[in-house]
């Protein structure tokens, strides 16, 4: 809470003083599209066995599956739609990052597992970004075990924060490339070469307008040649040119995301959001709450996250 009051105060004090970031050169770019994105069905994603579920990322597999995860606890769960239902249920992975599995890295663990984003390779390995520890892990369904990638971090560590709630908040694979998001304390979008586990590139990339002092990165998704950012407290994805580093377009989903059929109470009211998980496919933009365990505000009691679809002003 303190820390959320702090951020929102420094947010206002530069906004007061700065208004907002200069505007980006990409956006006098001919090429630079802007949209408004609208829901199209949202459901209430059902507490497994009742506990409270902060669902921070998402990842959208080739079978059409959703996968989703908790910072809660460790896991990764698959979301079962029912026909004509308002809301999903969340099935866990068995035997998938276990505590057995987990074990050689105990004695070396901070805190509980804040894991922020969720991510799949083409061998079908399953990658978590952990943030108190700041590591990435990867589960191989065919082993059945957890490794901790050893990456050589150290070209970017001069981007790092001391405080392990600003670090590791998004995760995505494009063939032997990995892209990690530092959320913010320097927010940078990081690609990682999965065979060296070196970094080959960073860069950080702003929303067109935000009252905030630097960008803030949730999650992240690749799909059809371009890399997605989903950037929780201004409200939008962007999507990203990863070789020009240049925001291709922009979809807004404040409109959407302060509906009072859906609005959440935050912690910091007017400044925070609560989007955290991003899946994309051709059609349809896929987007998760972690709502801090807080309820709807329509609907004291219920404190289910949501789970958004909207479909792609841009889509064929």
């Amino acid at each position: 809470m303190n820390r959320l009051l702090k951020l929102a105060a420094a947010a206002c004090l530069c906004g007061a003083l700065t208004g907002c970031f200069s505007r980006p050169a990409w956006m006098s770019d001919p090429r630079f599209r802007y949209f408004t994105l609208a829901a199209e069905h949202v459901w209430q994603m059902n507490l497994p066995q009742g506990e409270r579920f902060d669902a921070s990322g998402l990842f959208l597999e080739q079978s059409g599956d959703l996968l989703t995860e908790s910072d809660q606890q460790i896991g990764v769960y698959r979301v079962r739609f029912h026909p004509g239902d308002s809301a999903v249920d969340l099935d866990r992975i068995p035997d998938c990052f276990t505590a057995a599995q987990l074990a050689p890295f105990a004695r070396e663990k901070v805190g509980r597992y804040d894991c922020e984003g969720v991510t799949k390779d083409d061998q079908g390995r399953i990658y978590l970004c952990e943030e108190a520890n700041r590591w990435i892990l990867r589960w191989d369904p065919r082993t059945k075990t957890v490794e901790r990638l050893n990456v050589d971090w150290s070209p970017v560590v001069k981007y790092f924060s001391s405080d392990r709630n600003a670090a590791w908040e998004g995760i995505t694979i494009h063939g032997s490339t990995m892209y990690v998001a530092n959320e913010r304390k320097k927010g940078r979008l990081i690609a990682v070469d999965l065979n060296t586990l070196r970094v080959t590139d960073s860069f950080v990339v702003p929303a067109s307008h935000s009252e905030w002092y630097e960008p803030h990165y949730s999650d992240l998704c690749w799909f059809d040649g371009a890399l997605y950012a989903l950037m929780r407290e201004d409200h939008v994805i962007l999507k990203i040119d990863p070789a020009t580093h240049l925001v291709l377009t922009e979809y807004n989903f404040a409109k959407m995301e302060n509906d009072p059929e859906v609005a959440y109470h935050k912690v910091v009211p007017l400044v925070v959001g609560v989007m955290e998980g991003l899946a994309v496919d051709r059609n349809y933009f896929w987007l998760c709450t972690d709502n801090n365990g807080l309820s709807r505000k329509k609907y004291p009691g219920d404190t289910r996250p949501s789970l958004f679809q909207c479909r792609r002003p841009d889509s064929p």
